[in-house]
């Protein structure tokens, strides 16, 4: 009875202070900024950074912004994945594939987005295709290696029984190679969520019209501080809650892992 009171209210401090962290936080940034310890207009206070986002709702510019950021990751996010799981699939599952496609997807693998920005600039301008390739530069590579480590992870025996039993190479892919690497895979495309948001940085940065990171980088440009530190909060709320997001219809969809 003790252990199961000790836990329980252990349970309850815990979401206690979860549910304070940000108020307090948000409290302590407002007295620092307002204390004169640091530039006021550099480090704004969260009052003054509230204002600023109220603004831009107002202006009309914050719901253009937020689409044009959300297609770029949706549409990032969707075509690396797909090609990041079925690639992932093929060079798990054949080993001529994997000795063709490994090597390069290694070498490439490391070389951040934002190394592509100038390139980018140069091969597609400032069009929407350029910000597309640089998220789903950003989200292939993570699901593939989460798919091609899962696809290998696959018990040998089912694969070997399901051949005994004459299942076709597709039939065999999809229902025991796919299903089984697919707690790996959910956990390279929870991954690759968060990833989709750091290369949109990179994505908006090679040239926008619309944007939160765009907006971002016009208000630098102005020093409208409270605009810059809106939009930052702005970009992790989003991701935030895209996380969180993926990680319910994930436990749910993969209910076996």
């Amino acid at each position: 009875m003790r252990i199961g009171r000790r836990s329980s209210a252990s349970a309850r401090l815990s979401i206690l202070v979860a549910v304070l962290s940000v108020p307090a936080f948000t409290g302590v940034w407002e007295l620092v900024a307002r204390s004169g310890i640091v530039n006021a207009v550099l480090f704004p206070p969260p009052s003054t950074v509230a204002v600023a986002i109220l603004e831009w709702v107002r202006s009309g510019q914050f719901f253009a912004d937020l689409m044009a950021s959300l297609s770029r990751v949706a549409a990032g996010f969707a075509i690396g994945a797909a090609g990041g799981i079925v690639l992932g699939v093929l060079t798990g599952r054949f080993r001529l594939v994997s000795s063709l496609l490994s090597p390069l997807f290694h070498i490439l693998r490391p070389i951040p987005p934002v190394a592509f920005v100038p390139i980018v600039i140069l091969w597609f301008g400032l069009s929407e295709t350029g910000k597309l390739f640089l998220v789903v530069w950003g989200v292939f590579f993570t699901v593939w290696l989460a798919t091609h480590i899962g696809v290998q992870k696959v018990d040998r025996g089912l694969i070997r029984a399901a051949q005994m039993l004459g299942t076709p190479q597709p039939q065999m892919l999809w229902e025991i190679v796919l299903l089984g690497a697919l707690p790996y895979i959910t956990v390279g495309l929870r991954t690759a969520v968060s990833i989709s948001f750091y290369t949109l940085v990179a994505a908006e940065l090679a040239g926008a019209f619309a944007g939160i990171v765009y907006r971002i980088e016009i208000a630098q440009q102005n020093m409208q501080t409270g605009q810059v530190m809106g939009g930052l909060a702005a970009l992790g709320l989003l991701s935030f809650v895209a996380d969180r997001s993926f990680a319910i219809l994930a436990e749910r969809a993969v209910w076996w892992r």
